[in-house]
């Protein structure tokens, strides 16, 4: 069996083709390997035993031992703003999502893992409100998205949801590093990621964006090189990881 054009060579969709071919295998099907339902069959395990250990509110460490594939920087990231947004008792956990889109996300992303996405702007850590730029930023991660995948624009939903807090934009959606968020954009954001030449703070460069589009003027000077501002945009963006140490070197390495 094919698997279809505008699926190949993303994991997310690979999975649910496999799952989708081992339980409903038709009479002149051919190329199902062995290794393919026996992958199969692992996802459909991993996904009961997540069912039985999901029956509370899940964690980040239930989030990563349910996802499909754990090193994909976009499960990192979904799972990430996932795992934050609980534990800052903000909602929805992924704003501009509805429950029938949420759900589809987790069962792609964390099967069997039972979660609800929830209702209105409630807690909203860092202050955000409906007069955010929320809107704006997924406007502008949609128009750079690298394909009309939903796996992107899930994506686009968590980094605009994780923008809004108060730390740096890696830590805020539950990363590892700088890094990791770095390959994230220019995987799925490429035409986006290329615009920050300077390698600019993530959210400084999304707002720059943003105010360039509406016209806003918000610098100091005619360019950055000689901003006196400079090291607050364009400076280190150390810290300690806002996730477990020890899942994400699980996480990273698998």
């Amino acid at each position: 069996m094919v698997l279809p054009v505008e699926e190949v060579g993303d994991p997310f969709f690979q999975a649910r083709y496999l799952l989708r071919s081992w339980k409903e295998p038709s009479a002149g099907a051919v190329g199902v390997s062995a290794g393919s339902t026996a992958l199969a069959t692992t996802a459909v395990l991993r996904e009961a035993c997540c069912e039985q250990r999901s029956s509370g509110v899940p964690d980040y460490r239930t989030l990563l031992d349910c996802a499909r594939y754990h090193g994909d920087p976009r499960i990192l990231a979904l799972a990430g703003v996932i795992a934050q947004g609980l534990a800052l008792g903000d909602r929805p956990l992924l704003r501009g999502l509805d429950e029938a889109q949420f759900d589809a996300m987790m069962a792609a992303c964390f099967p069997g893992v039972a979660l609800e996405n929830g209702t209105g702007l409630q807690g909203l850590s860092g202050g955000a409100t409906g007069l955010d730029e929320y809107d704006d930023l997924v406007a502008l991660l949609l128009e750079y998205r690298c394909d009309d995948s939903d796996a992107v624009v899930w994506v686009s939903y968590a980094i605009a949801t994780a923008s809004l807090r108060s730390n740096h934009l890696w830590q805020d959606m539950g990363l590892p590093n700088r890094q990791v968020l770095s390959q994230l954009m220019v995987q799925n954001f490429p035409g986006l990621a290329a615009r920050n030449v300077g390698d600019m703070k993530w959210k400084k460069f999304f707002y720059r964006q943003l105010c360039e589009k509406a016209e806003v003027l918000i610098c100091k000077s005619p360019h950055c090189g000689v901003c006196d501002d400079h090291n607050v945009c364009f400076g280190p963006e150390d810290g300690a990881a806002l996730v477990s140490s020890g899942f994400l070197r699980h996480a990273v390495k698998n």
